[in-house]
C-alpha cells in the first residue's frame, strides 16, 4: 500500500507540470553513456514518449561521438582533431553520415515507434532542416584553422519542427546540415541542440550527458552547481572552471537563453528517469542555467 500511496505521490506531484509544460516545446539533446546499450536507449525513449503522451511535444537531438570512434577504428582511420574538433575528410564524413543516419537515429526512430508514438527522422539522407556553412577555426597570428567539412549552423527549418510537433509526431535529428551547395557538413551535436532551441523558441532545452551538470571543482561532488545564471557562467568560462566537453553544452545553453527560451538544463542521463526528475518534480537533477 505504501508503494502505491508514493507513487499517486508523485502524480500529483507531476499534475502542475504536466498542466504547465502541456503543448510546450522541450528540445532534448541526447549523448554519453545512454546512447552505447540498446536497453538504456530504449528506456530514455520511453520517458520520451511519456512526455509526449502527456501533451509536451519533444524534439530530438542526438550525438555519436564514440560510435563514430569506433567505426573509424574498424575502418582503420586514426581521428584527427584541432582545437578539440575532429577533422572530417570525405572518407570520415562518409563513416560519420552513416553511424548518425542508418545506425543511431534510425534506432531511436523505430524505438519510439514501437513504444506507440509516431517520430520522424530528419537528416541529409532524408528531410534536412539543419543548414550550415564550412567552420573555420581562429589560429595563432590571426590564420584560420581548416578543420574539413565539419559546419556552422547558419538557420533552421523550425517551420517543419513546429508542424510536426503539432501533428503529434516526434522529430529525431542527426547533426549533419547541408550548405548552399548541397554539400553536407558534420556539425556539433550540442550546438544543433541550442540552435534548434533558439529557432523553434523551445520553453526547455535540456542537455542529457554522462555528467551531472556543472561542478566548480570537476573532481569533487560536494562542489556541484544546481543553478547558474548566465553572467555566473560567464565567469566561470573566463576563470577556467568550465572548459573541454562542457564548454559547448553550455554556450548552447547560452545560445538558446539568448533567443528567449526560459530554462535549460544539463543533466546526468545514466541514471533511470533522468529526464522526467528534471522536467516534472521540484526536486530536478543537474545544473539549471537560467537568464540574468
Amino acid at each position: 500500500m505504501d508503494e502505491a500511496i508514493n507513487k499517486a505521490t508523485a502524480l500529483i506531484e507531476a499534475l502542475e507540470y504536466i498542466k504547465q509544460y502541456r503543448g510546450r516545446i522541450v528540445v532534448v539533446k541526447l549523448g554519453g553513456s545512454l546512447m552505447e546499450t540498446d536497453q538504456s536507449q530504449r528506456e530514455l525513449m520511453k520517458n520520451v514518449v511519456f512526455m509526449a503522451t502527456v501533451g509536451m511535444h519533444p524534439i530530438l537531438v542526438h550525438g555519436g561521438g564514440k560510435s563514430i570512434s569506433a567505426a573509424m577504428k574498424q575502418a582503420g582511420i586514426e581521428p584527427n582533431f584541432v582545437q578539440g574538433h575532429r577533422y572530417t575528410d570525405e572518407r570520415t564524413l562518409s563513416i560519420v553520415e552513416h553511424v548518425l543516419v542508418n545506425t543511431i537515429n534510425r534506432q531511436i526512430v523505430a524505438t519510439i515507434n514501437e513504444l506507440g508514438n509516431r517520430s520522424m527522422g530528419l537528416h541529409s539522407m532524408s528531410s534536412c532542416v539543419l543548414f550550415a556553412e564550412q567552420a573555420r577555426l581562429a589560429g595563432p597570428e590571426g590564420r584560420q584553422l581548416d578543420v574539413g567539412q565539419v559546419g556552422e549552423v547558419t538557420s533552421v527549418n523550425a517551420h517543419l519542427l513546429r508542424v510536426l510537433c503539432e501533428a503529434g509526431t516526434i522529430p529525431v535529428i542527426a547533426p549533419i546540415a547541408i550548405d548552399r551547395a548541397g554539400r553536407k557538413l558534420n556539425v556539433n551535436a550540442d550546438t544543433v541542440a541550442g540552435e534548434v532551441a533558439a529557432a523553434v523558441k523551445a520553453d526547455k532545452l535540456v542537455m542529457m550527458s554522462d555528467t551531472h551538470g556543472i561542478y566548480k571543482d570537476q573532481g569533487n561532488p560536494e562542489t556541484h552547481i544546481s543553478s547558474v545564471s548566465e553572467s555566473e557562467v560567464q565567469t566561470l568560462i573566463e576563470n577556467g572552471t568550465i572548459s573541454g566537453g562542457m564548454l559547448p553544452k553550455v554556450n548552447a545553453c547560452i545560445k538558446a537563453l539568448g533567443a528567449g527560451v526560459k530554462r535549460t538544463h544539463i543533466i546526468d542521463g545514466s541514471f533511470t528517469h533522468s529526464l522526467l526528475l528534471e522536467i516534472y518534480t521540484e526536486m530536478g537533477c543537474g545544473t539549471l542555467i537560467t537568464r540574468d
